[in-house]
């Protein structure tokens, strides 16, 4: 077994000089520095960066949790809360929330920047009892869409100012109240919706629907401005009629008529102030008859022939109610009360005839241009039929470049306008109708445009042939669907004479003749076909004889100086008249 010498005994003590003195305290900080940096370096190796205990983000504990486990929590907890609908009011006075989809409003959570905000205290923090507490969510925003969001919630919620008005419907005063507007606050509101964002549930002042804000809009016209204007105008207005005076004429303007052309208008400043359509007024057909009742019609003159001369005789003018200054005359009378108040005059002024003894020759009515005569079978219906349509055809004024009409100038041919029940051609054989026989008159008319020389621009043959009419130069007249027309291109008004008795009629053209003569040379009779027999049926059977059928052609020759100064043809086809029989009655 080995033997431990024993050690050396202390060697002297040698006095010299003595080393410095530390004091305690250093020593002390000394050591407890070398203690601490100790432990933060086992500190930090032991938590490796982890969040600060307690730290929450609207009540999702990250605290002690790395980084990357803390956005994991993150995104999973508050995924869904992220995705909800932000439910918003609009102003004080909403009640019912609007939703919006926060994906279309720009908003997003973002889960790594919140955990960047997270405190990572370390060991001495935690010696000394450091926690991270609740941090807000980081919400990133599209500034545009949420703009475009928030506006298209605008469009919904927004309410216009709604101006005092004042209108007039069936002459009674019609009041719009005057009420406020608002509209969201795009602006301010972009921001409250993200600071809105993701709320925290235990946060009172947080629960329920984000309020946002509105800007109000105050009406310019008012309440008190609108009663002013009733009070003043409106009513008195409705009140009664006003009576306008016109040549000894009264004319009573109601209030339902002169209210649907009076409205009145805010100005600027939002005053109310009347204006009347005077123009609409005097247009308004409600005002027609008694304006015509206040005129007097102006009488044309009648033309004749005298030994070869056109001769005038009557015509006087009358008078018309001047209705252009109509707005100016009545305005004024509005704001009265009472018959007196509400009344004043009209002026008229002279209206001279179409047709007088002072302006016929500057017409250029001064000879015959054109006479034609067409006889017929005396019946009491042709007597009747032909005899009124000439009524009304006799003294027709045609200007220069007009046209006239037979349908126009004759009317319908009813029991009401004068024509009686006649025989007619439809369907290519004899029917009864009302005005049977009028075709003798449009016969006669085609004749006095053809030797007139004037154009003929609408006009149709009888189906088949009528023996008492000139072959090819004869017509016929349906009521809404087939017309006689021409159109006066002489150059010069064409004054129509036309007359009847009971077995003809005559029609004859006043103006100023175009050519010397017209001539008609007819050619012969071609395509000629033969007509079948056959029995009729019915009450209203008429019967027939035979004719053939063929086709003509006439031409209209114009002779100026004795030579031939034009021709023109007019082609005319006729069908088989066909033999009808009916049936003997019982």
């Amino acid at each position: 077994m080995a033997v431990i010498p024993p050690p050396p005994p202390h060697p002297p003590h040698v006095p010299g000089p003595h080393p410095p003195r530390i004091p305690r305290f250093v020593l002390l900080g000394g050591g407890l520095a070398v203690g601490i940096g100790g432990l933060f370096l086992v500190g930090s190796l032991a938590l490796g960066g982890e969040i600060a205990p307690g730290t929450t983000v609207r009540g999702v504990d990250i605290g002690g949790l790395s980084p990357d486990d803390a956005r994991e929590r993150l995104a999973a907890e508050l995924a869904a809360p992220a995705a909800a609908p932000v439910e918003v009011l609009i102003g004080e006075e909403d009640d019912e929330p609007h939703e919006l989809n926060p994906a279309v409003a720009g908003l997003t959570f973002d889960p790594a920047a919140t955990v960047d905000r997270a405190s990572r205290p370390g060991l001495l923090g935690r010696l000394f009892g450091t926690g991270g507490g609740e941090i807000d969510p980081v919400v990133r925003q599209d500034e545009e869409a949420g703009r475009a969001a928030l506006t298209a919630l605008a469009e919904e919620s927004d309410t216009t100012v709604q101006e005092g008005a004042v209108a007039f419907e069936d002459g009674a005063v019609r009041v719009t109240r005057a009420r406020a507007g608002s509209s969201l606050d795009v602006a301010e509101s972009l921001g409250m919706l993200r600071d809105g964002f993701l709320p925290h549930g235990d946060d009172p002042d947080a629960a329920g629907p984000l309020r946002l804000p509105v800007t109000a809009a105050q009406p310019v016209t008012d309440a008190e401005e609108v009663a002013r204007a009733v009070e003043e105008f409106a009513e008195p207005a409705m009140s009664g009629p006003v009576v306008l005076n016109a040549g000894g004429a009264r004319i009573e303007l109601p209030p339902e008529v002169i209210g649907d052309h009076l409205t009145m208008n805010a100005d600027g400043a939002g005053r109310l102030s009347p204006a009347l359509d005077g123009e609409a007024l005097a247009d308004d057909e409600r005002l027609a008859e008694p304006f015509a009742r206040a005129a007097v019609a102006p009488t044309d003159a009648t033309l004749r022939l005298t030994g070869g001369e056109v001769v005038a005789e009557g015509g006087a003018p009358g008078t018309r109610v001047v209705t252009d200054g109509l707005g100016d005359t009545v305005l004024p009378l509005l704001p009265g009360r009472g018959e007196a108040a509400r009344t004043d005059a009209l002026p008229t002024e002279q209206v001279e005839p179409e047709l007088s003894a002072d302006n016929y020759r500057e017409l250029g009515i001064v000879e015959e241009m054109s006479s034609f005569t067409v006889g017929f079978e005396p019946a009491a219906y042709r007597t009747t039929n032909i005899g009124r349509a000439a009524e009304l055809i006799n003294g027709s004024l045609v200007p220069a470049g007009d046209t006239w009409s037979f349908n126009d100038t004759v009317g319908e041919r009813t029991e009401e306008n004068g024509f009686v029940e006649g025989v007619i051609i439809l369907d290519d054989q004899y029917e009864r109708a009302q005005g049977g026989g009028v075709s003798a008159v449009a016969t006669t008319m085609f004749n006095a445009v053809f030797f007139a020389g004037v154009d003929p621009v609408e006009y149709g043959a009888h189906s088949f042939y009528i023996e008492r009419y000139p072959e090819g130069r004869e017509a016929t007249v349906a009521w809404g669907s087939l017309d006689l027309r021409f159109l006066n291109d002489s150059g010069h008004a064409i004054y129509i004479l036309a007359s009847a008795t009971d077995t003809s009629v005559t029609i004859t053209f006043l103006g100023t003749k175009r050519y010397d003569e017209v001539l008609a040379e007819a050619g012969p009779r071609e395509n000629v076909t033969q007509p079948e027999r056959r029995e009729g049926e019915g009450e209203d059977c008429v019967p027939q004889p035979p004719l053939e059928g063929f086709d003509v052609a006439v031409d209209r020759v114009f002779v100026e100086g004795g030579q031939e100064a034009g021709r023109e043809t007019f082609r005319t086809t006729y069908v088989p008249r066909d033999e009808v029989t009916c049936p003997a009655a019982d």
